[in-house]
């Protein structure tokens, strides 16, 4: 009996663990005409340096890999898995380059011609090479992988950013190592020395993009606090933080509420200004205490109400006059000198004018 129940033990616990496997499995084993075997996709030890420390920054964790075949054509599909939403997106704008385009399988997509990224949820989904697919089984991929993606928004200083920016050169960061990447790629290292200053270890998160407009660009950083207090602060420290020849290029910085906006360096200070300005981001302040609204009563209302609390003020005084009254003469006459005006516990001051006592009994 033992044994039976060992045995029974042992195919369960496998069973939960294939059960586990496929839950955590995205990647599908078959879509439109293509099959494959997904299998775990370890983070890679030869890695550029960069990447390698911004993985440690991002949370990277193990992925899926698949090669996928349809007829004579093959693709190999990635998956890589980052702490959350945030993260992803964080490694998904250090990936893309100006030479990709959007694609239209989602916002948060960008290809080239060889390799197709797609942010979906905490993962990110590379596809190479693309001309090996048509378009209705990327769609039909992304879909499937994106029913097990994790649906929390994504940050929300990427919508602060102004229409009009080059693609490939949004950069979002929430740490050191993708701050310096993002300064890095879009050719700003005199900056290098803001990471120190921009607050990442009270959860400041910064957005770069590059702008061009016929001969004017410049690059606008955006860095957004958890308080207006923390964004204050930090606005005296990367002013000082600023080298001296970049302030005299053109560089600016302006806080409105918790949100630091920097153009670094532009052609111009007419079209920082312009920049600035374009910045979306407004401002409520919202109040949670409950209210209600006081008017004053009607005087005639008012005027009836006294009168009427008043007429039953007196009726109480009368009636409970009466009664204390009463209880005291049925009391005199029933118990004369038991209970109330006994001899013994009374004092009577006489003047004796008239030189007859008096008696304590003959008072009530």
């Amino acid at each position: 009996m033992r044994k039976l129940y060992l045995i029974c033990a042992f195919v369960l616990a496998l069973a939960a663990a294939q059960y586990s496997s496929a839950q955590q499995q995205a990647l599908p084993s078959h879509f439109a005409n293509w099959s494959g075997q997904p299998t775990p996709m370890w983070v890679e030890t030869e890695a550029p340096s960069n990447y390698v420390e911004l993985w440690k920054e991002t949370g990277r964790t193990p992925g899926e890999f698949c090669e996928y075949s349809s007829g004579g054509a093959k693709i190999d599909v990635g998956l890589q898995k980052y702490r959350d939403p945030s993260s992803a997106y964080e490694m998904y704008t250090a990936l893309i380059r100006p030479e990709m385009h959007p694609s239209t399988l989602n916002r948060t997509s960008a290809v080239d011609g060889d390799r197709l990224f797609v942010l979906l949820g905490s993962s990110i989904l590379e596809v190479r090479p693309t001309p090996a697919i048509s378009t209705a089984d990327l769609v039909t991929l992304v879909n499937s992988v994106g029913a097990h993606a994790d649906q929390a928004p994504l940050p929300p200083i990427r919508t602060y950013l102004p229409r009009g920016f080059s693609d490939g050169t949004q950069r979002y960061a929430r740490g050191p190592v993708a701050f310096q990447n993002a300064i890095a790629s879009l050719k700003r290292d005199e900056f290098a020395n803001l990471v120190s200053e921009a607050g990442f270890s009270v959860n400041a998160e910064a957005m770069f993009a590059h702008y061009r407009e016929g001969k004017d660009e410049a690059v606008l950083l955006l860095i957004d606090y958890p308080t207006p207090q923390l964004a204050e602060q930090h606005l005296r420290h990367l002013e000082q933080a600023i080298p001296a020849a970049a302030k005299q290029a053109g560089t600016t910085m302006e806080r409105k509420a918790s949100l630091l906006s920097l153009v670094l360096k532009p052609s111009s200070m007419t079209y920082g200004n312009t920049l600035r300005r374009a910045v979306n981001y407004e401002t409520e302040v919202t109040w949670n205490e409950p209210h209600q609204t006081v008017t004053d009563p009607p005087l005639l209302s008012t005027i009836a109400k006294i009168f009427i609390a008043t007429g039953v003020f007196m009726v109480v005084a009368v009636v409970l006059g009466v009664a204390f009254g009463g209880v005291r003469v049925l009391a005199k006459i029933l118990f004369p000198g038991k209970v109330f005006d006994r001899p013994e516990q009374m004092d009577v001051l006489q003047l004796g004018l008239s030189g007859k006592r008096i008696n304590s009994r003959d008072f009530y």
